[in-house]
């Protein structure tokens, strides 16, 4: 299993983890509501494990411009 890190704003990837064999809790997905759960994790058939999260880029984009946030996908 391999964790893969993307960005929710602009989808570049973030990193990766290779042969993780960690549990959800090690990973800290046990602090994560359901309903962020199911936005922020996806699991593919081949058992690695996508996560979305926010890059330097764009959280830095949502500091400097809070009206962003209303906004899925805001740099192009």
């Amino acid at each position: 299993m391999a964790l893969h890190y993307y960005c929710r704003h602009c989808g570049v990837k973030v990193g990766s983890l290779d042969h993780v064999n960690l549990s959800s809790d090690h990973l800290g997905f046990n602090q994560l509501t359901n309903n962020e759960r199911q936005e922020m994790i996806s699991y593919e058939q081949n058992g690695d494990v996508h996560v979305k999260i926010i890059c330097e880029d764009c959280q830095e984009a949502l500091e400097r411009n809070p009206d962003l946030h209303q906004y899925d996908n805001f740099i192009q």
